[in-house]
């Protein structure tokens, strides 16, 4: 299957570092035209970019007009930009709750409304949501930001009814466990890395790529009868109750 986004415009926010990053060599692998999107940029960073606040709608107004003024359209928005905001719920303050809202959820929301009159006009788009494993099943000490990525999983179905008419996709995608600064995975004792490899059906780390592969193709013509769904791509966590029993553990 050849998955043709040569001259696409796409648009991936929370991309100067981390999986966003990724996102953006991806696409432009692909041939696409790509333009990041993050609060700041550092000086050598090689992919076209916009400083934008998803959470601000005057700064995502303004950065989508900038992609549209250098490139005429937007093809496709990755909403990957999000925060992890951790605490039991005894402990959350509101700022912290409101902050992990208005960047995961509000943030997509912004960005989603801003570029469908865009999408609208062409005819065509495709808008994916990066969820989380823990829209699935979240964990204790994560309600703050389970929360937010549950509320982006329901939007997106919404959002996809919406945009229908107009042949414009929309889904979410629902990572398991990528090593990144913001999770510090790869840098925990043996012992705790052995214990959540072992709820997973193919027991290793999950690496940009494997987010990457799924979204070049949601975002092809290849996948323009797939909308409002989440896409579980989490290398089979909690898939059984002990996926580590397969590997003789």
């Amino acid at each position: 299957m050849h998955l043709d986004l040569t001259d696409r415009v796409v648009v991936v926010t929370g991309a100067a570092r981390g999986i966003g990053h990724r996102l953006a060599e991806r696409f432009t692998d692909e041939g696409a035209r790509v333009v990041a999107l993050d609060l700041s940029f550092p000086d050598d960073h090689p992919v076209d970019h916009v400083v934008c606040d998803v959470a601000d709608p005057g700064s995502v107004q303004r950065a989508v007009d900038e992609v549209v003024r250098r490139h005429g359209t937007i093809d496709v928005l990755v909403n990957n930009a999000g925060i992890n905001v951790e605490g039991l719920v005894a402990d959350l303050t509101w700022d912290g709750w409101r902050r992990s809202m208005d960047v995961n959820t509000g943030g997509t929301f912004l960005m989603s409304q801003a570029v469908a009159p865009v999408m609208r006009s062409a005819g065509r788009g495709r808008i994916l949501n990066a969820a989380s494993f823990a829209a699935i099943v979240p964990s204790v000490g994560s309600a703050a930001y389970a929360a937010s990525k549950a509320a982006v999983v329901a939007f997106t179905r919404v959002l996809a009814s919406e945009l229908g008419p107009w042949g414009i996709t929309v889904n979410a995608y629902a990572p398991g466990m990528v090593p990144t600064a913001m999770n510090g995975f790869a840098e925990m004792p043996a012992e705790d890395q052995d214990r959540l490899l072992d709820t997973l059906s193919l027991r290793r780390w999950e690496s940009a790529d494997d987010v990457a592969d799924l979204l070049v193709f949601l975002a092809s013509d290849a996948a323009g009868y797939v909308t409002g769904t989440l896409v579980d791509v989490s290398g089979g966590k909690l898939a059984t109750q002990m996926p580590a029993r397969a590997h003789g553990r």
